[in-house]
């Protein structure tokens, strides 16, 4: 008797695990999704500016605005009614100096905003806070420079010590540091919980590896460097994967509640990296506007 296309196979020897079980139908390949990508894990950048009482389109990002503080408000609420559980908020200010004193002001504009929209949301939504100097300085580094140029590592985490007190005060439920400094998340730590806010969390930008993606970024917050100088003595060589993978130890070593890499398009490989080594904590992906 001739057997059916299939019987062959189905003797002896034939795994009992059979992997296709489990997509047989679409709600069981949901339930049995490892990766998954919702809602739920979405953070959005919005941009508030000082002195102007509506959004002003930002050219390089259609569809995004720098914000007065009213305006700011009613898009938290909508990005709120939509599910979306966090923003990150960067700010603009009306006039800048050579250290960025705009950012630890108690009356600088994402101070302000940061008050308004937790008066506005409540706890409803997450407040992160951009921590960094270039949106404020004259010269569009992350820090202040020394008598030669170069940016002074160290005296710039005292001022980024002043503005994670400053941005916690104002209602900041996290504070992220971008600016690439040797030892800044230890150093906002150390500030954060010596004035009573150990409750507040740091997202360490621990792996921002130095690009051209981060133009329109850049035009959104009035950021341009003096001289057409860049960031690459301080922020992460593209070229190095194991060290910006010690980086992302040195931060989590000093404190991070979680860390970032970014661009998206590197930042999702070194994050899988990060992951296969035990990283034990929360690891975001920056994605930029020109990123597809």
């Amino acid at each position: 008797m001739e057997s059916t296309p299939g019987e062959a196979v189905k003797g002896a020897g034939f795994p009992a695990r059979r992997m296709r079980r489990l997509r047989r139908t679409p709600a069981l390949r949901r339930l049995v999704a490892e990766t998954t990508l919702g809602v739920d894990d979405l953070v959005a950048p919005l941009f508030v500016r000082a002195g102007v009482e509506d959004r002003v389109p930002i050219a390089s990002m259609p569809g995004h605005f720098q914000h007065s503080t009213a305006s700011l408000v009613v898009e938290a609420k909508r990005l709120a009614s939509l599910g979306i559980p966090g923003i990150v908020l960067f700010g603009i200010p009306a006039e800048k100096d050579g250290v960025g004193f705009g950012a630890w002001d108690p009356d600088g504009v994402v101070q302000v905003a940061l008050a308004e929209l937790r008066s506005a949301l409540g706890d409803t939504m997450v407040l992160i806070a951009d921590l960094c100097l270039d949106e404020y300085t004259d010269h569009g580094h992350c820090g202040v420079l020394t008598p030669e140029g170069t940016v002074d590592n160290d005296a710039t985490l005292e001022l980024y010590q002043r503005v994670a007190l400053a941005q916690a005060d104002a209602g900041a439920d996290v504070v992220a540091p971008s600016g690439m400094m040797d030892g800044q998340v230890g150093a906002i730590r150390r500030a954060l919980d010596g004035a009573g806010h150990s409750d507040i969390a740091v997202l360490a930008y621990a792996a921002k590896f130095a690009s051209g993606l981060y133009g329109p970024f850049r035009e959104a917050v009035d950021v341009t460097i003096t001289g057409g100088g860049d960031r690459r003595s301080y922020q992460e060589d593209p070229r190095n994967g194991r060290e910006a993978l010690a980086e992302v130890a040195l931060d989590i070593a000093e404190g991070a509640d979680m860390v970032m890499v970014k661009p998206g398009e590197a930042g999702h490989r070194l994050s899988r990296r990060d992951r296969r080594g035990g990283g034990p904590c929360g690891c975001p992906v920056g994605r930029l506007p020109r990123e597809r």
